[in-house]
């Protein structure tokens, strides 16, 4: 009963992303060339995609690439998730931690739209259901 808030439990140590990429003129463009990477390593994926996403308590590093276009760039800020809330309120100190240095305990937007030509950064707290998180200018964030 004590692990029920459990992240390990609760969460796979993957999730999917969806990712998108589009011009600056807002077209659409599927099948860009997109590699994520945190500190579990480097995973690769076609924009138009979900993809599964190895959980981190890092953020997560995008670029994508399509010939033609200049590179999109974006950084997906982890957030903790309810499995460490719970975790901290029914399983203790060493869950959370155990959940924490596993990655289980933070996820990444769900659905992220980068531009070509831009460097955005999303925040898992600026999430809206059935919608792309928007993203936003480095300065912006580092503004707040």
């Amino acid at each position: 009963m004590a692990l029920t808030g459990c992240a390990s439990i609760v969460n796979e140590t993957t999730h999917p992303i969806k990712i998108e990429t589009k011009t600056e003129a807002g077209q659409f463009i599927t099948g860009a060339e997109c590699k994520m990477s945190n500190d579990y390593g480097s995973f690769n994926a076609k924009s138009g995609d979900n993809t599964p996403t190895r959980r981190s308590n890092k953020d997560l590093d995008i670029t994508c690439t399509q010939a033609g276009q200049p590179d999109a760039k974006g950084r997906a800020i982890s957030r903790a998730n309810a499995g460490l809330a719970g975790n901290i309120i029914f399983g203790g100190g060493i869950g959370a931690i155990i959940d924490h240095n596993k990655g289980t305990a933070y996820t990444y937007p769900n659905w992220i739209q980068l531009i070509f030509g831009q460097t955005l950064v999303f925040d898992r707290r600026d999430e809206k259901e059935g919608a792309p998180v928007v993203g936003k200018k480095p300065e912006e964030v580092a503004a707040k």
